[in-house]
Parts: C-alpha cells; sequence; structure tokens
C-alpha cells in the first residue's frame, strides 16, 4: 500500500516497537515520521497533584534547566528511528510537546504533516482496567479523521 507519509507514534513500549515491525512489512511510505510525544516534568507534577500553573523550577535559570522528560524523548525517540530504518522504512525523527493530551497532540501532527496514515500500537487492555484507563490509540482513532493502523499487543501462550 503505497502512500507518501506516514506518522509512527512511540513511546519505547513493546506493543509501539510491535508496531513499527508490522507497519514496516505491510506499508510502503515515501516517508515515516517517528513521533515522540512528551510533558515537561513540572506539568506532569502539577497535574498529578492538582495544582495549575507550574512551570519548570524557579531555582534553576531557564538555560541551565533540562528536563528529564524531554532528554527521555530524545531517546526514545532516536530508538524508534533506528528501529524503524532496520523495518525498512524511511524514518525521520519528531519531538513534539504535548500542550492537552497526548492522542490531541498525535492528531494534531498528523494534520501538520498531512499524514496518509498513523500508527500505533495498543495495549491490549481489556475488563476494568480499559474503562478505568483510557487508551491514547482509541482516542487518535475516534478524533482522527484519518486511516489509523492500531496493532495489537502479541497474544501470551496458553499456560
Amino acid at each position: 500500500m503505497p502512500c507518501d507519509t506516514m506518522l509512527i507514534a512511540y513511546d519505547g513500549s513493546e506493543n509501539a516497537k510491535r508496531a513499527i515491525t508490522y507497519a514496516g512489512r505491510i506499508l510502503t511510505p515515501r516517508r515515516a515520521v517517528v513521533l515522540t510525544v512528551w510533558e515537561p516534568m513540572a506539568r506532569q507534577a502539577a497535574r498529578l497533584s492538582g495544582i495549575s500553573g507550574l512551570t519548570q523550577t524557579e531555582w534553576l535559570p531557564e538555560e541551565e534547566y533540562v528536563d528529564i522528560a524531554h532528554s527521555d524523548a530524545e531517546y526514545t525517540n532516536e530508538e524508534g528511528v533506528r528501529l524503524a530504518r532496520l523495518a525498512g522504512l524511511n524514518a525521520q525523527a519528531r519531538i513534539e510537546e504535548c500542550d492537552s493530551t497526548i492522542w490531541n497532540t498525535i492528531v494534531d501532527v498528523a494534520d501538520d504533516l498531512d499524514a496518509d496514515i498513523i500508527v500505533a500500537g495498543t495495549r491490549g487492555a481489556t475488563g476494568l482496567r480499559a474503562l478505568v484507563h483510557a487508551s491514547v490509540a482509541e482516542a487518535v482513532l475516534k478524533h482522527c479523521h484519518r486511516p489509523v493502523l492500531l496493532v495489537p499487543p502479541c497474544k501470551e501462550p496458553d499456560a
């Protein structure tokens, strides 16, 4: 299936790695953009604690402040690009800061790139766990008006 641009949502999980492998097997895009979305640590802490308006730590000058979440996203993205290239894809890196939700950032980047397809792995949660924890992949599928390839996790062999 030839296409111009494929967007791969990559978070470093085994499911995301599996999605790259499948995308390389069945799709032949001109380019594959590997996207890793990150959220600043201060915003994560504020979200988890219920405090709004918190930005970076005030005791460090901005030029000395290195957000570990951004560094982690860079490392994760490099891994995703390497895996995509090993899967035969013409992969490019892209890291985006999350302003609202991860799924919304993925959809916005797909729109920005005018991506022909979005590729993502799923967690495969079922039952109560699926009800309690909303799936990023499910939200992308629900809110995006582009084709989406969702790759489920590998089924565990029966014991």
